[in-house]
This record gives C-alpha cells, sequence and structure tokens, in this order.
C-alpha cells in the first residue's frame, strides 16, 4: 500500500465504522476516475470493507473487522 494513500483509506474505513452508508454514498464520496487515486478499490481489495443488504434491500458498507484492525494498529478509533 502507498504510503501516500494510507491517511485517506483511513479516513474511509474510519467513516464507515462509525455508521455505515449506503453504498451510493460511499461511491458518491470515495469513488475517483484518477487511476493514482483509488482508495475505495484498495480498501475493498484488502478486505478492509463489508457489503450487506438492509432491512429495505440497500446496500451498506460497513468496516469489517480486519478494517477495525487496521483502525486499531493505526491508533484511529471506530468510537
Amino acid at each position: 500500500m502507498s504510503e501516500n494513500i494510507e491517511p485517506l483509506m483511513l479516513d474511509l474505513v474510519e467513516w464507515v465504522a462509525v455508521s455505515p452508508r449506503p453504498y451510493a454514498d460511499v461511491l458518491h464520496a470515495w469513488q475517483t476516475s484518477c487511476p493514482r487515486l483509488t482508495v475505495f478499490e484498495d480498501v475493498t481489495d484488502l478486505g478492509l470493507l463489508n457489503r450487506y443488504h438492509d432491512a429495505a434491500g440497500k446496500t451498506i458498507i460497513g468496516a469489517s473487522p480486519a478494517g477495525r484492525s487496521f483502525l486499531k494498529e493505526k491508533g484511529r478509533t471506530s468510537h
């Protein structure tokens, strides 16, 4: 993982750890067309996020156990 993108990865994982978000909101806030800035794709590839469906059938994104460990090991908290 690139050192310069790690703070953004931490921000994303922490953001969904505090409050899981609808998939569309996460993509709107974090997906980019820049091939050098792949925050959402990187955290997904590393297994730091979970996807699940709520009672209404919406896809929700939250921090996975690996994501919570990542936050903890980097001194962040998910409150």
